[in-house]
């Protein structure tokens, strides 16, 4: 019986790299059993990521300890993880519950490699819905005079639920910049692919007023920069001019879920580096 396992680094690009980790990985008595990188010619970055097998007495612990020396020799930014162990995560929403509820579907149905830890919501709408899968459900009330107070409660009930990613499921608060440079590469956010051209109220009816053939879904890693960061996936639909608002709105919830989806589980299965201002997705 063996043990599963996930590399993933990033480093400056140099000769050498992917016979270190391959030589490293055999002498360990491990095995390769899935490989992915890319070189990035604009950065000058190379990012890999692999998936090995390894028997006992070979343990994560050990191994963390003995590749930090690879890593120090290449200047990597590295993580060893193992699979089986579900990624803590908290679900944020306010008034809209498609991304919501078909996230909770797809972590009890174990499509997601994920366990919701809590949902936090500024409004009490969602709360019966949640606790019909047992997932503990916050009311965290947000106004200009408590915002700090429901953010630092935030961050507090990530510690104590050791929480490693923060999803934004329609959550429509802005966050602080504090915040976002506390959860800086562990919060996920989507959006209609509309900003900037439809902001405001009913962006969806304005996208029909203007007789739009392609919606859209954006999912991105939040920054202080409102819905300007590192994008993890995208999803697009083509409709009809004999659509209507409302069916617009029901399409473009639909693909916001899958956007969404997809970016959450590729972060739980470690799929994602940084990469500045973008993602390398390992997908």
């Amino acid at each position: 019986m063996t043990d599963q396992y996930v590399l993933t680094l990033s480093c400056p690009d140099k000769q050498g790299i992917v016979h270190a980790v391959s030589s490293y990985l055999f002498i360990t008595g491990c095995n390769i059993e899935d490989s992915q990188q890319f070189g990035d010619r604009d950065t000058g970055l190379f990012f890999m990521r692999v998936h090995f097998s390894a028997e006992a007495p070979v343990t994560v612990d050990k191994l963390r300890a003995s590749f930090a020396a690879v890593g120090d020799a290449f200047q990597m930014e590295w993580g060893i993880h193992r699979p089986e162990e579900r990624m803590r995560i908290v679900l944020m929403v306010s008034k809209f519950g498609h991304c919501l509820n078909d996230l909770l579907f797809r972590a009890r149905s174990g499509a997601l490699p994920v366990e919701i830890a809590a949902v936090v919501s500024n409004h009490t709408d969602f709360a019966e819905l949640v606790a019909s899968y047992g997932v503990p459900f916050h009311h965290i009330p947000v106004t200009k005079d408590t915002k700090a107070a429901a953010e630092a409660r935030l961050v507090e009930l990530v510690r104590e639920e050791r929480v490693e990613l923060v999803v934004l499921a329609r959550y429509m608060q802005v966050l602080s910049d504090d915040l976002c440079k506390e959860l800086s590469g562990r919060i996920i956010n989507i959006h209609h692919s509309f900003l900037p051209s439809f902001k405001g109220a009913k962006p969806y009816h304005q996208a029909h007023a203007r007789g739009v053939k392609l919606i859209g879904a954006t999912a991105h890693y939040v920054t202080a920069d409102l819905d300007e960061g590192p994008i993890i996936e995208q999803e697009v639909k083509r409709v009809g001019h004999a659509v209507t608002p409302t069916q617009l709105v029901a399409i473009g919830r639909d693909v916001e879920c899958q956007a969404l989806a997809r970016a959450v589980k590729w972060h739980a299965e470690h799929r994602i580096l940084l990469n500045g201002r973008r993602t390398v997705v390992f997908a």
